[in-house]
C-alpha cells in the first residue's frame, strides 16, 4: 500500500477526453503547436479543425514541440512539493523527446517516476486510466509502475488513414506514395509498435473510407481470442457524424462485449501526421 499519495500524470498526446481526465483526476502537461509562426497549447487553444484548414488553404503544417525539462520540473514539483509521488506516463520514445526530458526532470526530483508508454494516443491512454485505478487502490508509486511495464507489450494500437496526403507533407512517406495511394482509393493500416512506440504503414485497404473501417475493425479484433474486455477507445481525427461514430461502436461490441467503448478525439499532436477522417481502435490482450 502508498505511504504517500500518488498522483498519475500523463503527456497530453494520450487522447483521454475530459470525462476521462475528470474520472481519473490525471494531470496534463500540453505539448505546443506552432501554425504559421504562432504558438499553441495543444488540445487548449487550437482545434484540429483549425489545424486542417491551414493546410488545405495554403499547405501550412503545424510544427509540434514537446514540454522542457524544466517545464516537466515545475509541473512535477508541484505535486511533489505537497509530499505526493507522481507516476507520469510519457508519448513513445521513437516518436518525441518527451520521454527523456521528462526523465531527466525526474532525475532532480525524489518520488516522481517517468513510465515510457511505448505508444501514442489512447494507446498510451490505456496505461494511463489503469494506473488511476491502482492509485485509487491504493498501490504505490513503485507497484503501479512495475505492473505498467508487464501491460505496455500487450497494447494495441493502430489506425486506418483516409488519406495520405499530411504523412507525405511531413515527410513520413514519398509524395508519390500517397498520390498513388489516393488515386487507386488505398487506405493504409498503420500499427504501433509497442516495444519503442514508432508507426508503420501495414496492409491497404480499398474503398470508402466508411465501409473500409468496419472491415478493419473485424480484422484487428478477430486477431485475439485472449482479448482484455474491459475498456477499448475507439478514437478518430474528426470528419464523421457521431451517429456513424456509434455505428461502429455497435459493431464492435457485437463483436466482443467490452464494459467500456470510449469515444475520443486525437489531439492536434497526432492528428498534424495522420489528417482528417483517420479511425483506429485501442485495446490491451491479456498479460498475466
Amino acid at each position: 500500500m502508498a505511504d504517500k499519495k500518488v498522483v498519475i500524470s500523463a503527456d497530453s498526446t494520450c487522447d483521454l477526453n475530459e470525462e476521462l481526465k475528470k474520472q481519473y483526476n490525471v494531470q496534463y502537461y500540453p505539448f505546443y503547436i506552432n501554425l504559421r509562426d504562432k504558438d499553441y497549447k495543444d488540445g487548449v487553444d487550437i482545434t484540429l479543425e483549425e489545424m486542417f484548414n491551414a493546410y488545405y488553404e495554403d499547405k501550412s503544417l503545424p510544427k509540434t514541440a514537446a514540454s522542457s525539462i524544466g517545464e516537466f520540473t515545475e509541473h512535477f514539483k508541484q505535486f511533489t512539493d505537497k509530499g505526493c509521488e507522481v507516476v507520469h506516463i510519457s508519448l513513445g520514445h521513437a516518436l518525441s523527446s518527451a520521454f527523456a526530458n521528462a526523465s531527466m526532470a525526474a532525475e532532480q526530483i525524489d518520488g516522481v517516476y517517468v513510465v515510457d508508454s511505448c505508444n501514442l494516443s489512447n494507446g498510451s491512454g490505456q496505461l494511463v486510466i489503469r494506473a488511476a485505478r491502482m492509485a485509487e487502490e491504493g498501490k504505490s508509486a513503485k507497484e503501479i509502475v512495475d505492473e505498467l511495464e508487464k501491460i505496455k507489450p500487450h497494447v494495441h494500437t493502430s489506425f486506418v488513414l483516409d488519406t495520405l496526403d499530411f504523412m507525405a507533407a511531413g515527410g513520413r512517406c514519398p509524395a508519390i506514395a500517397a498520390k498513388a495511394a489516393g488515386m487507386l482509393k488505398c487506405k493504409p493500416y498503420l500499427s504501433v509498435d509497442n516495444s519503442d512506440g514508432s508507426l508503420h504503414i501495414g496492409k491497404m485497404y480499398r474503398g470508402k473510407q466508411e465501409m473500409v473501417l468496419r472491415k478493419y475493425i473485424e480484422d484487428e479484433l478477430g486477431k485475439y481470442d485472449n482479448l482484455v474486455l474491459d475498456d477499448i477507445f475507439l478514437c478518430n481525427s474528426t470528419g464523421f457524424e457521431d451517429s456513424y461514430i456509434d455505428e461502429l461502436k455497435d459493431l464492435i461490441l457485437k463483436i466482443a462485449p467490452f464494459k467500456r467503448v470510449h469515444k475520443t478525439l486525437s489531439n492536434g499532436t497526432i492528428s498534424s501526421h495522420c489528417g482528417p477522417r483517420c479511425l483506429g481502435i485501442l485495446f490491451v490482450t491479456d498479460w498475466n
